[in-house]
């Protein structure tokens, strides 16, 4: 995995090991940063889900100015540490260890907004749909802000994130069994 775009283009991420993760596609990442990339300078970005921290990376390396990379698991965190350190990129990303629910609370006490926020869990729960929830509960948005969601059940999360009531779903692509969601606050 790398970064493909940006400052840091061409910067060998480290990635977690195992199957419990499941990365971005390069190519799947490509067509999110060129749909975002009037978004990101200056940008305040939350992932979420971040696992290595890619997504995050990836926006500081193209011009956002600040990225909160949470993620619970522990093998996460010292893998988000190294790339973060090898980016040097120390001064514009800061580091959660906590689960999604708990992230979202501390970001909540701390009155932070953000300009695009990365949902991209495990595939078969409904994180996605209550972290969008929570965001728009909790009032973490700026104006205009983007929430995209990465998901393989595409129809299960359109339903849920309707039923909410609360995000239009302004454009939805499709990637192999992999489709991004573009939400923004109704």
């Amino acid at each position: 995995m790398r970064i493909i775009g940006g400052k840091h283009r061409g910067a060998k991420l480290y990635t977690l090991e195992g199957l419990n993760t499941r990365p971005t596609l390069d190519r799947v990442k490509e067509s999110l940063f060129n749909i975002l990339q009037f978004e990101l300078p200056e940008a305040t970005i939350l992932d979420l889900f971040a696992g290595s921290g890619a997504l995050g990376l990836e926006a500081i390396s193209r011009g956002a100015s600040k990225a909160i990379l949470c993620d619970q698991s522990k093998d996460a965190i010292h893998i988000i540490e190294q790339n973060v350190e090898k980016l040097k990129a120390k001064s514009k990303v800061q580091i959660f260890q906590k689960s999604y629910l708990s992230a979202l609370e501390i970001l909540k006490t701390q009155n932070e907004k953000f300009d695009i926020v990365f949902l991209d869990p495990p595939y078969d729960m409904d994180f996605a749909e209550i972290a969008s929830q929570k965001i728009a509960e909790y009032d973490l948005l700026k104006e205009n802000a983007s929430v995209i969601i990465e998901t393989d059940q595409t129809e299960k999360v359109v339903l849920n994130i309707e039923k909410s009531n609360l995000f239009d779903i302004v454009d939805q692509r499709k990637y192999g069994r992999v489709t991004l969601l573009f939400l923004k606050r109704k």
